[in-house]
């Protein structure tokens, strides 16, 4: 669960995100730079709410700006994606650069629910957690049912299935598309506010490793599902807890740090080719344009 608390938050945004036709690939940027401004914020406030509260206004700001070219000016996703993945990456160096290696003080701790938490196995696994740990757990449910069973929820899947059709419903595509993306960049913020103020309690380049990308497989593994992302965020964060478990056994570290990685390829492979329909939104990476 530990492991899985970053992968949930960034899924449930990516799916918002495709869900509406958009395709963000800047997932990885916007955690890194969440993990720096966590830390950041954490020092400044004497608080890690305040470091939380920095991480997710920053990457929502960068989200925003993909958002810009994607969206407003109808720029080429992927490029635009990958640029701010790799903005994001140098970015959280150069801000995060004075913060290496100093242990953060106001750091988050595990909090166990009274009489749940000792419940045999289920109570460690639930109920000793981080307090975003908890918050992600509400996530899951609150995001189905917003997506699945609310008029929002009808416009975010309008606009991903047919734009074309939404707007002359009086549906704003743009906007819908704008907020879908800037909660994206929240939750990435969210996620890696995690890694700084709660997980590791300070703050390294390079600490998102690769969950960025994780979490654009987890968005198609979990068929744009919330409910089935926190599935797959317990199995991936899983792979990532073995890799620490396997550490002892003389299995070489090159292998164990390639296995989730593997693993993700593995599970791409067989949705790809056993399920007859994905599900994938019809307008994904489709900009639209008034006629």
């Amino acid at each position: 669960m530990v492991m899985a608390t970053p992968l949930i938050f960034g899924t449930l945004g990516e799916i918002y995100v495709e869900r509406s036709g958009v395709l963000n690939l800047g997932i990885e940027g916007m955690i890194a730079t969440g993990a720096a401004l966590g830390v950041i914020g954490a020092f400044a406030v004497g608080n890690p709410w305040g470091g939380v509260a920095l991480a997710m206004i920053g990457s929502g700001i960068m989200a925003l700006i993909f958002g810009v070219i994607a969206i407003k000016f109808r720029g080429m996703q992927v490029p635009a994606g990958l640029g701010l993945f790799l903005f994001g990456l140098g970015f959280s160096g150069i801000i995060g650069s004075g913060y290496v290696g100093e242990k953060l003080p106001y750091a988050f701790s595990k909090l166990s629910i009274p009489i749940l938490g000792r419940i045999p196995i289920i109570g460690k696994f639930l109920f000793n957690q981080y307090p975003l740990g908890y918050i992600a757990l509400i996530l899951v449910p609150v995001m189905w049912f917003v997506l699945f069973r609310t008029k929002i929820g009808l416009y975010i899947r309008s606009v991903g299935e047919n734009p074309a059709a939404a707007d002359s419903s009086g549906i704003s595509v743009e906007k819908i598309r704008f907020l879908c993306v800037f909660l994206g960049g929240v939750l990435a913020g969210l996620a890696g506010a995690y890694l700084s103020v709660a997980w590791s309690a300070s703050w390294t380049e390079g600490m998102s490793a690769g969950k960025g990308w994780i979490v654009i497989a987890l968005t198609i593994f979990a068929l744009w599902n919330p409910a089935r992302a926190l599935l797959g965020a317990w199995l991936f964060g899983g792979i990532f807890a073995l890799k620490y478990v396997l550490q002892g056994s003389g299995i070489p570290t090159n292998i164990l740090d390639m296995l989730p990685y593997l693993l993700t390829l593995i599970a791409l492979s067989l949705v790809l080719a056993f399920s007859e329909r994905i599900g994938a939104p019809s307008a994904l990476m489709k900009p639209y344009e008034r006629e």
